[in-house]
């Protein structure tokens, strides 16, 4: 509140939906550094001689390929092959391992990680509870975190402990914008005053408004949106993250997907006339938007949604019934903007 946020509910949190506004937020993270407060997202610990095994049942990516001290992305799926979540996961030791959650699902991928933990020897530990989060984003968000730590920071996609302004932290060179940074994983006690150093040094607060459009520019998903249990993660543009002979829950109904032609792909798209779309707006012909906001960088209406198949190449123009007005549209490619040291990059396809 003292940074001047704008509070809303979310998953069950007060959580600042903005501060100085949208469009300033996001070119804060585009040109230099902003910080998020995401301490609503969930961490589960799972450690233990079958750590991996459980990980690797679970999980759809390879986990068998995380260095220690490396991260790794992947989905949860239901034996339909529906995705109940998307991941992070953190090798933290040999045999332990910390991964995220998206908030609004926590406590069901908890219960799912529980559930099919039985009959491995693996302990399964909410720490949800011992962890507050900020993420630190940007061109100049490394410059600004080294200032205060007591070690060089962890290389993108890999993670480690350092002291952060006195304060022990978990630090993950990762991320939800498409730019460099860190996410700090650290005491909720204790995340206020580092929060406070990392602000005094010229990181500007940015809310959730800011952190969905930065996201939806270089088209990184949102469960509930973009990912739910109704598509699998081939329609959803997220094989590369699947590899089947891990034998994941859900590994033969991706395998089939992926053999096959499915139905409806998820892309991006560009308005290419006036107007935003916005999630659930219908495509006339068939389709359905997913995500959709004002790009404050490329400046015009983008999005993502789930098209017919046949719809779904680069450069086909399409109309959204936008609240009761037609907007044309054309598909792009992914993503679309693209970091070009700190200038807009356009991408469209």
């Amino acid at each position: 509140m003292a940074a001047g946020a704008r509070l809303v509910p979310f998953a069950g949190w007060e959580m600042p939906v903005q501060y100085e506004g949208v469009i300033a937020e996001h070119r804060a993270v585009r040109e230099s550094v902003g910080m998020f407060d995401v301490s609503h997202m969930g961490q589960i610990e799972t450690n233990g001689p079958e750590a991996l095994a459980l990980l690797q049942r679970l999980c759809s990516n390879d986990v068998s390929r995380i260095d220690l001290g490396g991260a790794q992305y992947s989905v949860l799926c239901r034996e339909d092959g529906g995705v109940l979540d998307d991941l992070f996961t953190y090798r933290l030791d040999p045999q332990r391992y910390l991964t995220v959650t998206n908030a609004a699902n926590h406590e069901q991928d908890l219960a799912w990680f529980r559930e099919h933990g039985d009959g491995f020897d693996a302990q399964i530990i909410d720490r949800a509870p011992d962890y507050a989060m900020l993420a630190v984003q940007g061109p100049l968000p490394r410059e600004i975190v080294q200032a205060v730590a007591n070690a060089p920071l962890p290389a993108r996609m890999t993670v480690g402990t350092r002291i952060i302004d006195g304060v022990q932290a978990l630090v993950a060179g990762t991320g939800y914008t498409g730019e460099d940074g860190v996410e700090l994983l650290v005491a909720p006690e204790q995340a206020r005053s580092v929060w406070d150093a990392l602000r005094r040094r010229g990181a500007r607060p940015a809310g959730l408004a800011a952190r969905d459009t930065l996201r939806t520019e270089v088209c990184y998903h949102l469960y509930g949106n973009d990912l739910s249990t109704e598509h699998g993660p081939i329609e959803a543009g997220l094989g590369w993250c699947c590899k089947e002979e891990t034998g994941f829950i859900g590994a033969d109904a991706v395998r089939a997907a992926r053999a096959s032609t499915p139905p409806q792909q998820l892309v991006p798209f560009v308005l290419t006339g006036p107007g935003v779309a916005r999630p659930g707006d219908r495509v006339v012909g068939g389709g359905t938007v997913t995500s959709g906001t004002f790009s404050p960088c490329l400046e015009l209406g983008i999005g993502m949604a789930y098209l017919p198949t046949e719809h779904a190449a680069v450069g086909t123009e399409f109309t959204i019934d936008v609240r009761g007005k037609e907007r044309s549209a054309r598909t792009a490619k992914r993503p679309l903007y693209r970091r070009s040291d700190g200038a807009p990059r356009r991408a469209l396809g």
